[in-house]
């Protein structure tokens, strides 16, 4: 059976050549693709939205977005377990935060490309 990338006439033999030579691993673009899947939740947008404001505790966030705490917490677990927030404990009360810069950098650009 010939193979089918030869069996094909690419218009741009110098691009395509690029392309296969510096694109990611499989598991590169699927670790990339579930980390977008946990954006396409319009909850967990919203509460990295307000954490892109600023530390907040999952009272604060629940008050904020007019949810239950326990519904809070869940998204706050999704968006921890994928590198977005992160917290710090101070007494009885936990705070979370933008991982780092990265996640405020996704947020606005989405943000200017929702806006154009």
């Amino acid at each position: 059976m010939a193979d089918k990338t030869t069996d094909m006439l690419a218009a741009h033999d110098e691009v395509v050549q690029k392309v296969l030579e510096c694109q990611p691993d499989d598991e590169v673009l699927y670790d990339l693709a579930e980390l977008f899947k946990v954006f396409g939740d319009s909850t967990r947008i919203k509460i990295l939205y307000a954490l892109s404001e600023g530390e907040l505790c999952v009272g604060d966030i629940a008050q904020i977005l007019n949810l239950s705490q326990s519904s809070v917490s869940h998204q706050l677990r999704i968006l921890k377990n994928s590198k977005l927030v992160r917290f710090r404990r101070d007494g009885k009360i936990i705070f979370y935060s933008l991982d780092d810069d990265h996640v405020r950098n996704i947020i606005n650009m989405g943000m200017e490309h929702v806006e154009e």
